[in-house]
Order: structure tokens, then C-alpha cells, then sequence
């Protein structure tokens, strides 16, 4: 085993007992740079600031920093950033990169060095943690209260205890719909034209063509619009269509495996919309428990029907651009996915200090990394998208592409930008005094806009713009097209 090479001071007497291995740090990091790839398995849990050796844990950010970028970590090329750091030439300058590298037999455990190295950080997190404790708790001073240093105590051994609970944060559809199913069997216990991937919506696909690889989509909209439940419904489709397609043996498929990041839905919240819909059961009423034994039959029905449906879910909060890139490449190359939908944009993290700094600048950082996404990746992004109040300030509340929130460069990376607009919601608010002229204009035309919903297509580089009219059915939350509900009436926007 590599020793590395240590001409540093020692460390304080109380950290010579803190828990680490100099040994599995170096290791790892020669595995590393040997093998590039071994990067997008281990930061999924690993962080710079878990290596116990600090110059460890720079060299271990620089390679993931060459690697995110699609440059060659090795120790020629991270040469140049540690020509001059200080505490590296303590342990023999640059050199000692490719002295990393010389134990070529760490390849075949790095994945344990990783998590021995991460297992070792938290239990000198717990080290830290027990200390405080015991400061706080010999303080007997008249202004402490025992009971708040319990509280603080549990507090932060929670955080230790989530710290890093990523492994099975992706989860397939059939782990998904057996939660959402035992999630309502408690409830209720208790009381045409298409080239590319479908929508699932004709009229949608006539319009856009499908979603064409290497595109990043942007679907945005105010509160309440449906966007979610659009982008659940174009991400169902998607799945079901491959799913049927594989059982009839179709090689040319208009469906695609998807990769659902959602940032702010657990992933039963959105398995439990996918299942209303197909089981025609009302989302809420699944959620109260008031269903009765047929209805929960249909559910369970369309829970096995669709167990092989191609919908993977990562449901992980916070998520920074570049460990999302990291999940959808290992999702792309295991799972083979071929669409991924993030819900929602201004959830995701940057990753450089500069764009924490700057909203907008943390945002364009957002939106290049996806577009960069779509097109290493080779598949359609869906990115949802928050919009400004100005459009509330407005007569007419039909979104714009100036209303997209913290616009930065999202407009710029886009290839297709969608607003999702219902005027049912906004008529609602407009309620006049009952038995009044004006309340039985505003009753006609509540009959008039009844369950229509616009995707207005406010930019694409492959087509024309326009609106596209379709029906949305809020019991369910669910789009479709608006031809299939012949008794809609015309359409009447005056």
C-alpha cells in the first residue's frame, strides 16, 4: 500500500485519535486518475471536505473539476494547478501526484477506499459532535436550558445521520407505484407528426415534432398552471410508449426510457399522479383514503401493469448541477434512459463559489450545464421553470419569454421554451356580484373556457411558434388532447 509521503508537522495531540487512513485516501486518488470513470461513481457520496489530509481533498476537487468538464485527470495535466502549492511541496511537490498513481492494483477496490474513506469522516463528525456535547452540557451556568442542549444534541446528530443518504435515492417506477400503493392502502385503511420522442399529445407533437435529442426544453409557468403535471404526463407517455414497443418488438420506438429528477415532489407524490390517472381515480381522493375496494383494485391493477415501466426517479433535495450530470450519465449508460425531466430549474445548485455568489449567474451556470447535458448525452432535457409576478401585473396574464425568473441565459441555452397558461384559474378570480349582468357574461364564459389549457410555444429553433390548444382534466391532473373531449365547446378567447 502506497505511504504517502509526509514531511508536514504533526497533528495536535487530540487529532492523532480522530479516525482516518492516509493510505485509503492516496489510494483512491491514484485510482482516480488511472481510471477517470471511477469519478462519476464516487462523488455521489464523497466530498472533498472528507478526506482527513486537506491536500487530499484538493487534488481529489481538482480531479473532479477536470473530469465534469470532460478534460483527462491525470497527473500531467493537474501538474499546472499544483505547481506552487504550498502544502504540497511539503509532501514532495508535484511529483507526488504520479506517485499516487503507482499502485495500479487500487483499481480494483476504490469504490471500498471511498466509502471507508467517507465511513471514517463521519465518525470523526461524530468525534466533533460528542465533544460540543460535552462542552455544552458542563456549562451549568443559570442561562442554560437542558432541554434545548437535548434538542441542539439530536439536531446535530440527525445531520450526521443524513449526511450523504444518497445510494437509494434512485428509484425505479415499480419501487415508486409499490410506495404510492401502500401509501393509499393506509389512507384508506384509516377512513402525427412526429420525429422525435412523444409527447404523448398529438397536437403537441404536430406542433414541436416530438422532443428531438440534444434539445433542452424549457416548460414554464405561474403556480398552479399544471406544469408538473405536464411534465409527468410527457414523461409517462414517453416510458409507456418504449414499454409497449419492447413487448411487441419494435426497434424504432418514438418512446424512451426517462430519467425524472424531482427536486420538489417525493417520488411516491409523483408515482401516486401517474397511478390516478391510468387507475381514473381522483389524486385527491387517493391521498384522503376515500376510495372504495373497486377503485383501490384499479389501482393496484395499474400498479402491475405497469411494474416494467422505464421511469426512474431521483428525488434527492438540493441537488448541484454537477452531481445531477453525474446521475443522468450513470443512468444513461446502466438504465439507458433517453429523456430526463428536472423538476424544478431554480431548485438546482450551482457548483462554482463565484455563482453562489450571483443569482443569475448561478442560473446561467444551471441552464449551460443542462444544454451541455442534452448534448453529451445525446437526449431531450426537460427543465421546468418558475416565472416572475410581472405576468399577475398584467390584463392579460399570458406568459412571455421576458417572465421567465432569473432569466440569466435560460432563454439563450434553450432550444424549445413552453408556457403552460389555464384561463379557468384566473377567471376564477374574477368572480362579479351574483345575479348581475356581468355575472352571467362571466358564467358563459366560464362554460366557454371550462378544462381548456394553452402550451403556448414561445420559442423553437426547429419550427414556428404558436399555441396549442389542449384540455386539462385538474381532478386528475392530467393533459390530453383537446379532440378527445368533443364536448368541450370551440374555442372563444374574446
Amino acid at each position: 500500500m502506497l505511504t504517502p509521503l509526509r514531511a508536514v508537522p504533526a497533528p495536535a495531540a487530540d487529532s492523532l485519535t480522530l479516525p482516518h487512513n492516509l493510505d485509503a485516501e492516496a489510494a483512491l486518488l491514484g485510482a482516480m486518475m488511472i481510471d477517470n470513470r471511477l469519478a462519476e461513481d464516487v462523488q455521489l457520496k464523497l466530498r472533498p471536505e472528507h478526506f482527513f489530509e486537506p491536500v487530499h481533498g484538493e487534488i481529489y476537487a481538482a480531479i473532479l473539476k477536470l473530469v465534469d468538464r470532460a478534460m483527462l485527470a491525470t497527473p500531467v495535466t493537474l501538474r499546472p494547478l499544483f505547481a506552487e502549492h504550498p502544502a504540497l511541496a511539503e509532501l514532495g511537490g508535484p511529483a507526488y501526484l504520479a506517485q499516487l498513481t503507482e499502485q495500479s492494483a487500487a483499481l480494483i477496490a476504490a469504490k471500498d477506499f471511498a466509502a471507508q474513506i467517507y465511513d471514517l469522516a463521519l465518525l470523526r463528525e461524530l468525534v466533533r459532535v460528542g465533544r460540543e456535547m460535552v462542552v455544552s452540557a458542563a456549562d451549568t451556568s443559570q442561562d442554560v436550558n437542558p432541554h434545548d442542549q437535548i434538542q441542539q444534541a439530536e439536531l446535530a446528530l440527525y445531520k450526521v445521520a443524513e449526511e450523504g443518504e444518497v445510494s437509494n435515492s434512485v428509484k425505479s417506477f415499480a419501487q415508486s407505484a409499490t410506495l404510492a400503493v401502500q401509501m393509499a392502502e393506509r389512507a384508506k385503511q384509516s377512513g402525427g407528426h412526429l420525429s422525435g420522442i412523444t409527447t404523448g399529445l398529438n397536437a403537441l407533437n404536430t406542433k414541436i415534432g416530438g422532443l428531438h435529442r440534444s434539445d433542452l426544453i424549457i416548460l414554464a409557468g405561474r403556480p398552479a398552471m399544471g406544469k408538473t403535471a405536464l411534465a409527468t404526463n410527457i414523461a409517462f407517455s414517453a416510458a409507456e410508449r418504449l414499454m409497449k414497443d419492447r413487448a411487441d418488438q419494435i426497434d424504432k420506438t418514438s418512446g424512451a426510457g426517462v430519467a425524472f429528477f424531482s427536486l420538489e415532489m417525493s417520488a411516491d407524490q409523483l408515482a401516486t399522479r401517474i397511478l390516478a390517472e391510468q387507475a381514473r381515480i381522483s389524486s385527491e381522493d387517493l391521498r384522503m383514503g376515500k376510495i372504495n375496494q373497486a377503485q383501490f383494485r384499479d389501482l393496484v391493477r395499474a400498479s402491475a401493469a405497469l411494474q416494467d415501466l422505464p421511469l426512474y426517479i431521483d428525488d434527492t433535495p438540493g441537488l448541484t448541477i454537477a452531481a445531477m450530470r453525474s446521475r443522468a450519465r450513470r443512468l444513461k449508460r446502466q438504465k439507458g434512459v433517453g429523456l430526463i425531466v428536472v423538476d424544478y430549474l431554480q431548485l438546482l445548485q450551482g457548483s462554482s463559489r463565484q455563482a453562489n455568489d450571483n443569482r443569475v449567474n448561478e442560473i446561467s451556470e444551471i441552464t449551460r450545464g443542462l444544454k451541455t447535458l442534452a448534448k453529451e448525452l445525446n437526449v431531450p432535457v426537460i427543465a421546468l421553470s418558475q416565472l416572475s409576478r410581472a405576468v399577475e401585473q398584467r390584463e392579460d396574464k399570458r406568459p412571455q419569454l421576458a417572465d421567465l425568473r432569473e432569466s440569466g441565459t435560460i432563454e439563450q441555452d434553450a432550444d424549445i421554451v413552453l408556457f403552460v397558461y389555464r384561463d379557468e384559474y384566473y377567471h376564477a378570480q374574477k368572480k362579479p356580484e351574483d345575479g348581475t349582468e356581468k355575472f352571467e357574461k362571466w358564467m358563459e364564459r366560464g362554460i366557454t373556457i371550462r378544462g381548456r389549457a394553452e402550451v403556448i410555444v414561445a420559442k423553437q429553433r426547429h419550427g414556428s411558434t404558436g399555441i396549442v390548444d389542449l384540455h386539462f382534466e385538474a381532478i386528475h391532473t392530467r393533459f390530453s388532447d383537446l379532440a378527445d373531449d368533443a364536448h368541450l365547446p370551440e374555442r372563444d378567447y374574446e
